[in-house]
This record gives structure tokens, C-alpha cells and sequence, in this order.
């Protein structure tokens, strides 16, 4: 009789559940990332399904029209599952919240189960309290998968609200992409590389760097993203009659370690949040960080130690501390190599052993379907 297969050495098959990286995101980031990362691993045998799958030829011209290509891709996406999840270990299924969770990650463990496979939820929404009081489901859902992985401890906190256990595994930043800096001198050239949607408060960023000009008036500021509230902050600006305001655009995965380069201090205005990735790439450039402090940043940004907090929705507050930092570029050098620092936690060095226990604690006594 032949000994049964070795978990610590069997090449684990985990599909990865995903937005594709069409879209610029998070999700799709941290996606690409680890495909990349996992592609010739001796631990993991990774394969991708999109869970924005395009559209036939001949429905192309859906795509335009958010809610009828939901309708059209559904039916295709289930497809997908049930063909890529033959035969794998682990279905890994990124998740956001609200409706999204009911169109990809629910659909995802549904399938999991038919093929037999075990399910791991990787939920990133800071909005998980308020969605979990008000979809039931997401909690049925979430109550019966195999495993919760969250990016960060306030996360955790959250879940456990809810009778629901959750383990951290941290987002990944890619160092080599980032080049670390010493700020010297330290110039009032700011970035924030936030979308332009109501959770980010890219508006409170304006007033505070309208409080900055004041002090500072050869500041400049780069906003890098895009958003539905794009017009009303470029509305506010001219209202203002602020200048040094620079509308970049969104910049791909690939290009955004040049806007950290360029910037002397990262400011940020969030009021809901998770584990921004953007917070960790200033870390690991070396840009100071001056943000808001919505519940879940003390998890990742520690008062006058990585970065200086301020409270939610207080531009007068945020300045204030962008302007500490310009006349005491001491202070500002000492949270950029502590912070720089704290951004090893990210490296895949770090969180690449975390994923393989994590995978091998869900599979240990399961071989696999048709193993």
C-alpha cells in the first residue's frame, strides 16, 4: 500500500477568485500580485479566475452599460467556476462588500462546495460592520465558508462582533517597485493617491492643502486617481482659486512608485478604511505620511512613530500636521525610516509562509477531489 501524500510537500492547487486586472483596484492589485509571486513556487500551483469575465463578441457592446453586462457575465462567470474549480485544493475568493459579495465571492464558495474544494473568503471592505448588519446573507455565507482571512486586526475586531472568527494575513507591497529616499531638504510637495469617491475625502485633502498654501505658497499637490466626485473636487479647487493642484489621472500598479518618488509627504483623508496598500507604498518610499485616523488606521499607522494622525474630517488638523512636518524635517525623517521599516511586514518575504500555513491548515486530511 503506498504511504497517503505528504502535506508539507504536495503542490497545492489554489485558484484565485478575483477581480481581473483590467480594473484598478485594490483587489485586482494584490490579485496580480500574488499570482506573480506564486508562479513557479515549490508550494503552490496557482490558477486565476476573473470574476469579471469579458463578454462575447457579440455582446461587446454591453459593456458600456453597467447593469445589463452584470446580467450578461453572471451566467459566464458561473461557467468559469464550475470549469476552473475542477480538481483544485483551495478556492481562493477575494471580497468586497454588498451587492459585489452576492455577484462574486457568494456565487465562488457555492461552486467550491459542489466541487468539493475548501473555501477561503479574503474579505478586504472596511464597510464589514455596516455590511453585515444589513445583508443576513452576507453572514450565512461567511458562517459556512472554511475559512475568513482579513488584511488587518481592525477587520478581526469587526468579524468577532458577529460571532464570526477571522485570521490576519497582511496586504503585500512589492519593495523592489518602490525606491526609499531620504527627504533632504524636505520640500511641501504633497501626494495622494486616494480615488475620488465619498469614503476618501479627497475634498478635506484640498482644504487642508488650501491651509498649507498659507504658510507654504510654492506647495504643490498631486492628486493620482479618478472617481465619480472627480468634478466636484476640481469644482472646489477653482472655487478655492487654489494653484499648484496637479489632476494626474489614475496610474497603473506599474506606475504609481514615480508619484511617491516625486512627493516629499504623503497626506491621506479618509474616513473609512481597511489597510490602505497606498500608506504602506509611501512607507516604503520613504514619503512621510499625514492622514486621518478613521478606526482601523492606529492598526497600521502608529502616532509620531510611522506617521501622524488627525481626526476624521478635520482639514485644520491635517495641515497642521503637514506643516509640523515641514518645520521639523527631523520628525519627518524619523517617521519615513520607521515607517520604512514597518513596511518589511509587507514584503512577500514576510506573508508568503503565512498563505502556505494558511492553505495547508484548510487542506490537512484532505487530499483533494479525485485524489
Amino acid at each position: 500500500m503506498s504511504a497517503p501524500p505528504n502535506p508539507r510537500t504536495t503542490k497545492l492547487k489554489v485558484s484565485i477568485v478575483a477581480p481581473s486586472p483590467r480594473y484598478v483596484g485594490g483587489q485586482s492589485v494584490q490579485a496580480d500580485l500574488l499570482l506573480r509571486l506564486w508562479r513557479h513556487d515549490p508550494a503552490v500551483d496557482v490558477s486565476f479566475l476573473g470574476v469579471d469575465p469579458p463578454l462575447p463578441r457579440a455582446l461587446a457592446w454591453a459593456e458600456r452599460i453597467p447593469g445589463l453586462r452584470t446580467i450578461l457575465r453572471e451566467p459566464i462567470y458561473f461557467w468559469h467556476l464550475w470549469r476552473g474549480l475542477k480538481d483544485v485544493d483551495v478556492a481562493h475568493i477575494f471580497s468586497a462588500s454588498y451587492w459585489s459579495f452576492l455577484l462574486a465571492p457568494a456565487p465562488a464558495w457555492f461552486f467550491a462546495k459542489l466541487r468539493g474544494c475548501k473555501s477561503l473568503i479574503n474579505y478586504r471592505s472596511g464597510e464589514a460592520r455596516d455590511h453585515l448588519q444589513r445583508f443576513r446573507s452576507a453572514a450565512f455565507v461567511l458562517s459556512r465558508v472554511d475559512k475568513i482571512v482579513v488584511p488587518s486586526g481592525y477587520l478581526v475586531a469587526v468579524f468577532r462582533e458577529f460571532g464570526l472568527p477571522a485570521s490576519v494575513v497582511p496586504n503585500i507591497v512589492d519593495l523592489a517597485q518602490f525606491r526609499y529616499r531620504e527627504r533632504t531638504p524636505l520640500r511641501p510637495r504633497l501626494v495622494c493617491t486616494r480615488g475620488f469617491s465619498t469614503y476618501y475625502s479627497v475634498d478635506v485633502v484640498v482644504r487642508a492643502f488650501a491651509e498649507v498654501k498659507k504658510e507654504f505658497p510654492e506647495a504643490q499637490l498631486d492628486l493620482v486617481g479618478s472617481g465619480p466626485l472627480e468634478s466636484n473636487i476640481r469644482k472646489l479647487v477653482a472655487d478655492l482659486n487654489l494653484t499648484g493642484v496637479n489632476f494626474t489621472g489614475v496610474a497603473s500598479h506599474q506606475e504609481i512608485a514615480k508619484y511617491y518618488e516625486h512627493a516629499d509627504i504623503f497626506i491621506n483623508a479618509s474616513w473609512l478604511d481597511n489597510m490602505p496598500v497606498s500608506i504602506i507604498e509611501a512607507f516604503a518610499s520613504g514619503t512621510p505620511v499625514v492622514t486621518t485616523s478613521p478606526e482601523c488606521m492606529p492598526y497600521l499607522v502608529e502616532h509620531e512613530r510611522t506617521g501622524l494622525l488627525s481626526p476624521v474630517g478635520d482639514e485644520k488638523a491635517l495641515a497642521a500636521n503637514v506643516i509640523r512636518l515641514l518645520r521639523d524635517p527631523e520628525l519627518a525623517a524619523r517617521l519615513a525610516h520607521n515607517a520604512h521599516q514597518e513596511a518589511s511586514n509587507y514584503t512577500w518575504e514576510a506573508v508568503r509562509e503565512q498563505w502556505v500555513n494558511t492553505y495547508r491548515g484548510l487542506t490537512a486530511g484532505h487530499c483533494g477531489p479525485g485524489r
